[in-house]
């Protein structure tokens, strides 16, 4: 059996810019970065960001489990399977983040044959978003530290700064440190700490920003740290935000990239969903919208995570409204919901997917409170038996949901034809009236409330002593309004990755609270889900290598 990238190399890649004069994009609207892969000039993203042309399809998925869900590969392969029908459709997703290809989870660009490409250089350096983003974010942090060096004119607390450093890794080492050892002239000493990169408040600025202007306002109100009287310092005071544009130019431009049979898809923005708000940007989004009949686009992890945010966050702050949404499963993952071990996964077992469909249950119930039309997709798997899939097809229906069983990994763009077909009838026939979670004028804590009960199925939200003072704090100073965005690990509806299936009867223990003033949002960390992840005992890194030829090898 052929690696996912050994098959990503088994086919000839086309030029971009062959493909992107398909989809009527002019040579002169791409800014080349070699042959596969490009920018798309300002000048066509200002002429296509709000001609609202298409229909928004959202595809989400069930917790993630071991034993693999695929909603990347299924919207990969649902951009491919619509070429093959002849629709005009573009998808639209986030690139991945260098953390998890050389951690755990790999890459993100898809697999099998449904992949984008080249999908070694997507998964490494790609056009340099997040060294960028990167770049930016401790220009910003050194500025801040440079300034207290300097004298602290602005006053600043130094056991009060907010501003964390990042870096696109997983390194565990580097959550919580000292600066400013040695000399004096080496800077003062405090406590530190990183972020990877995917959770920097920079990042999600990029996914949220409409243009330039509109960045360089959301760079100005990033909260760094608290002077001595417990007023918010903000990156405008530091006069860094020139700076900060200046290295962010090319970043935020969305780029284009292919899939195995050269469809068009756009790729740009990498927030994670359990640390973050988890979707593509807004410009990647709507310019799918206004160059395309369907834009298809993601949401990370499970739907309690990124769709929530998609809705509450992305679509509040933009305005878009999604016609439909796509719940990714598979039987394996419903039934490792139900007690199966893993080694196990691959028996036909009714009696635990009879209980591990209750996480699915959830997720249908979760997206149909924002009063969209849903589909559920079964990823197919060589092991899966007929009574397991009659089983949950016959579940979905009488839920009022389409359901289609998706083989894009094994068949690329002819395995989703049939996930396609329910798409465009829903599309057509199933009506949805759109609505957000809670209004703006909610408070904090009952917006908190409100996306733990009904969303997470929790029966309340139990706050440290420093997040209930932080939540105050950010009261006062009237970030009331603002959408919450929940930190949680992506395993559990709730906050302990060990409680599988539909958990009842619990607690989100909320552990810290903080302002990102700039994205606009409020950040509720919970459980305990960490900023900046860690390698595991066996890294991917360790297969990765490169050839004689100049090959990357094992990165999937």
């Amino acid at each position: 059996m052929l690696t996912d990238i050994e098959i990503a190399r088994s086919i000839e890649k086309r030029n971009i810019a062959d493909i992107a004069k398909e989809y009527k994009i002019d040579i002169n609207d791409l800014e080349m970065y070699g042959k596969y892969k490009a920018k798309l000039s300002e000048e066509y993203l200002r002429s296509h960001t709000d001609l609202k042309k298409g229909k928004l399809v959202l595809v989400t998925a069930i917790n993630p489990t071991p034993a693999g869900e695929g909603k990347t590969t299924t919207l990969v392969g649902l951009g491919q399977a619509f070429k093959e029908m002849g629709k005009n459709a573009v998808i639209a997703l986030r690139e991945p983040s260098l953390g998890p290809c050389f951690g755990v989870k790999g890459g993100a660009a898809g697999g099998g044959y449904a992949q984008v490409v080249p999908m070694d250089e997507l998964n490494l350096h790609f056009t340099g978003d997040f060294h960028a983003i990167t770049s930016a974010n401790n220009l910003l942090a050194a500025m801040l530290d440079n300034h207290i060096q300097q004298g602290n004119a602005l006053g600043i607390d130094t056991s009060a700064i907010i501003h964390k450093r990042c870096i696109d890794m997983n390194d565990r080492v580097l959550r919580n440190i000292v600066v400013g050892l040695g000399n004096k002239t080496d800077g003062v000493v405090r406590e530190d700490h990183f972020v990877i990169s995917v959770a920097s408040e920079i990042m999600a600025i990029l996914c949220l920003a409409s243009d330039m202007n509109d960045l360089k306002e959301r760079l100005s109100n990033i909260i760094v740290a608290y002077n001595f009287r417990g007023e918010p310092v903000f990156a405008k005071d530091l006069k860094a935000v020139g700076a900060m544009a200046a290295l962010l130019k090319d970043a935020i431009k969305p780029n284009i990239v292919q899939t195995l049979n050269h469809s068009l898809a756009l790729v740009h923005g990498g927030p994670f969903a359990n640390i973050a708000h988890g979707c593509n940007s807004i410009r990647a989004t709507k310019t799918a919208i206004g160059m395309a009949d369907i834009a298809l686009t993601e949401a990370g992890f499970g739907a309690d995570l990124g769709a929530e945010k998609f809705f509450d966050i992305k679509c509040r702050q933009s305005g878009l409204s999604p016609d439909c949404v796509v719940i990714v499963a598979t039987v394996r993952a419903l039934k490792y919901n139900g007690g199966v071990a893993k080694e196990d996964l691959s028996k036909e077992n009714l009696e635990a997917l009879g209980k591990g469909i209750a996480n699915l249950e959830k997720h249908i119930e979760n997206i149909k409170l924002f009063g969209v039309p849903v589909v559920v997709t079964l990823n197919h798997f060589v092991s899966d038996t007929k009574a397991e899939i009659d089983f949950i097809r016959e579940f979905c229906e009488s839920r009022n949901c389409e359901f289609a069983i998706s083989k894009v990994w094994e068949e690329g763009g002819k395995g989703g034809i049939e996930l396609a077909e329910k798409i465009l009838y829903t599309l057509e026939n199933k009506e949805g009236k759109f609505r957000y979670l809670y209004p703006d004028e909610m408070s904090l804590e009952d917006k908190l409330y409100t996306i733990a009960t009904k969303i997470y199925g929790a029966k309340d939200v139990i706050y440290s002593p420093s997040a209930k003072k932080a939540l105050e704090r950010a009261k006062a100073l009237g970030f009331d309004k603002f959408p919450v965005c929940v930190a949680k690990n992506q395993y559990s509806l709730s906050d302990d990755p060990k409680k599988l299936g539909r958990p009842e009867n619990f607690d989100i223990n909320v552990r810290e609270i903080y302002v990102n003033a700039g994205a606009g949002f409020v950040v509720a960390i919970t459980g305990n889900i960490m900023t900046m992840p860690g390698l595991p005992k066996t890294p991917a890194a360790e297969a990765v290598d490169v050839d004689e030829n100049g090959n990357i090898v094992g990165l999937f």
